[in-house]
């Protein structure tokens, strides 16, 4: 009970200090402070055009990098697309393949333990084409850069 009061006089005790604290007072002068701006240099001192050339050239800057040669782009594409259908197929086919053949067929498995097998085969398998696509992309663009770098 004593601790109970001794909290809620600490508590009063803070709330006015508070609400002083978050007080709303007049806003301050923000635009009578600032400076007023400098208008740009006008084009008939000759000012004018070199900055409007340092303006687009800040400009293209933040464009993204424009790619040398249009075959770099479309031999990446065509690399991602064909390792996402080896992603999709292999590892699927794999599984059926190995679970109907080889566990059940060849190995004459439980239609439950070839389920288990078929299902590691699968994973092994994605993590081959993985280390395919890591190794591929790896080439590629060590290539790309030693292309770039001669021209």
């Amino acid at each position: 009970m004593l601790l109970a009061s001794r909290r809620a006089r600490r508590a009063c005790a803070l709330r006015p200090a508070a609400r002083r604290h978050f007080r709303p007072g007049p806003p301050p002068p923000v635009a009578a402070a600032l400076p007023k701006p400098r208008r740009p240099p006008s084009t008939c001192c000759g000012r004018g055009d070199a900055m409007e050339r340092l303006d687009k050239a800040a400009l293209n800057a933040l464009q993204p990098p424009d790619f040398r040669n249009e075959s770099s782009l479309a031999s990446t594409l065509k690399t991602l697309l064909f390792f996402t259908a080896l992603m999709i197929t292999v590892p699927i086919g794999l599984y059926f393949t190995t679970k109907s053949y080889v566990f059940e067929g060849a190995f004459g498995m439980s239609n439950r333990d070839s389920y288990f097998y078929a299902a590691i085969v699968a994973v092994v398998a994605v993590h081959v084409v993985l280390a395919l696509f890591v190794y591929v992309a790896w080439n590629e663009g060590s290539r790309q850069w030693r292309e770039g770098k001669q021209d």
